[in-house]
């Protein structure tokens, strides 16, 4: 392998991790400990 294919791929993963990181925080700060949405906390969803 060359050291641009070796860069790619360490490129390529760098981004996966980054990304899999910033969307797991995302729904990390979206939802409560018991799996609520933490914005729909005013809402009453025992009416459906």
């Amino acid at each position: 392998m060359s050291i641009g294919e070796i860069f790619y791929i360490i490129a390529l993963v760098l981004f996966v991790g980054i990304t899999f990181v910033i969307i797991r925080n995302y729904y990390r700060n979206k939802f409560d400990p018991d799996g609520n949405r933490i914005d729909m906390k005013g809402t009453d969803n025992t009416s459906h």
